[in-house]
């Protein structure tokens, strides 16, 4: 891991200074970010990091630092470890990686020794930086910093391997203690002791729905208490390491759901012929619309939709009532990584998150669903296509919520590679 990271920070070297040059700035000075007080209250946000600064160094959790990038230079590192009895200092095991830069440690929040670099832009929150010469968050230079993000190197594909592989572990523990008759809190726990991470060190709240629960796309609380009948669990949950996010879900059905299990593994074989569509020169727009074509071979198949063919379940909107959202987005330093739509989306997927042609490099996210949703659901039920559905069996399996199965993709220059997949999940 080591020497990737050191050419990570080559690679990085360049791809910056091509993006300064182009918009003509000799200096690019990145904050990290720093949590800012909740309102009426002397405690802060839960804080993680500025996403460019974690693309060079991977230091979460570091507030207060800074990072100076000029070409032809290393870059400069200003971490902030300030003298405080009320909080503990974080130190650095010592990593190849330090030798790329030049690291120091200053005690007061802003460096006293920024040098003039000519013209300077400053990126990051801000209330960060307003006190910093140069010109903020410039809008032209912003999109091309971003660009710097889409085409992973081989270090950082190798920490979001590890992030699917410890986050796997979390997840075949998860569904332990569903099957053993848990409650959403007690999967919670089982998640976190697994990984060995704290919820708020995740990279995203997990998602850990229960029966009905299943059925709300971010669920966001946790029953304390284990519902009467375990009839299925959605648990959409990852691990951050080195900066690096994975997002996977997984659905399981309880004792007894054989027609809900039969549902999850139509959508596990789809998702999975989805995942094999990963390559090069591949739209991802259409990706997601053949996401749409094979869930309404499978509402067919099912029996939940009669007398249409997947073509016409598609352009009527059948299928969007089942699965409203996108087939998936970007994955790195953060969740829904950035520079995933340079086109706005199709008008029929309104929350598509990525809209690019696939390419070498890139890091996506595959997870259809299949959801039954009360709300998107009944306007079918009560309207002229309630003929070609069937409203006992979907009523029926509403109290399971739904299914999602998301795996983690790159795309290589001969197709893809299933990080969680290859992990064993």
């Amino acid at each position: 891991m080591g020497r990737l990271q050191v050419d990570h920070l080559q690679i990085l070297q360049q791809r910056y200074e091509q993006a300064m040059a182009a918009h003509g700035y000799d200096a690019l000075l990145i904050s990290s970010g720093a949590a800012p007080l909740r309102y009426g209250d002397d405690q802060a946000w839960h804080f993680q990091g500025y996403g460019p600064f974690l693309h060079w160094t991977g230091l979460v959790g570091r507030e207060h630092c800074w990072l100076l990038v000029r070409p032809g230079q290393r870059p400069v590192l200003w971490l902030y470890q300030p003298v405080d009895f009320w909080h503990a200092t974080l130190t650095l095991a010592d990593e190849p990686w330090h030798g790329s830069v030049d690291m120091r440690t200053v005690d007061q929040q802003l460096p006293a020794d920024l040098p003039g670099s000519g013209r300077q832009a400053v990126i990051g929150d801000p209330a960060v930086i307003a006190a910093v010469a140069g010109d903020h968050n410039p809008q032209a230079l912003l999109p091309a910093l971003e660009e710097t993000r889409v085409h992973k190197t081989p270090y950082e594909i190798a920490c979001l391997t590890q992030a699917s592989r410890v986050a796997l572990q979390g997840h075949n523990a998860a569904r332990d203690v569903f099957l053993a008759g848990g409650s959403e809190f007690d999967i919670s726990l089982a998640y976190q002791q697994a990984t060995g991470q704290r919820e708020a060190d995740a990279p995203y709240h997990s998602i850990i729905g229960l029966n009905a629960h299943a059925g709300t796309l971010h669920y966001q609380y946790y029953d304390t208490v284990a519902p009467a009948r375990h009839r299925s669990l959605l648990i959409d949950a990852g691990v951050r390491y080195r900066g690096y996010g994975s997002d996977i879900t997984r659905t399981t059905a309880g004792p007894g759901e054989g027609r809900f299990a039969a549902l999850i593994h139509g959508l596990d074989h789809l998702q999975q012929r989805l995942c094999g569509m990963v390559a090069p020169g591949v739209s991802y727009p259409d990706l997601h619309h053949r996401a749409h074509l094979g869930l309404a071979a499978l509402l067919g198949a099912a029996g939940l939709v009669r007398g249409l063919d997947e073509d016409a379940m598609v352009a009527q909107g059948i299928t969007r009532a089942f699965f409203p959202h996108g087939v998936g987005h970007f994955l790195g330093v953060q969740v829904h990584d950035v520079a995933g739509k340079p086109a706005p989306p199709p008008a029929d997927a309104p929350f598509l998150r990525l809209t690019r042609t696939l390419e070498p490099g890139m890091v996506v996210t595959i997870e259809p669903g299949l959801y039954f949703i009360p709300s998107l659901l009944e306007p079918l039920l009560t309207g002229p296509l309630a003929k070609h559905l069937n409203a006992g069996l979907i009523r029926e399996l509403q109290g399971c919520g739904g299914i999602r199965i998301e795996d983690n993709v790159v795309v290589t220059a001969a197709g893809g590679r299933n990080l969680t997949r290859e992990a064993g999940g």
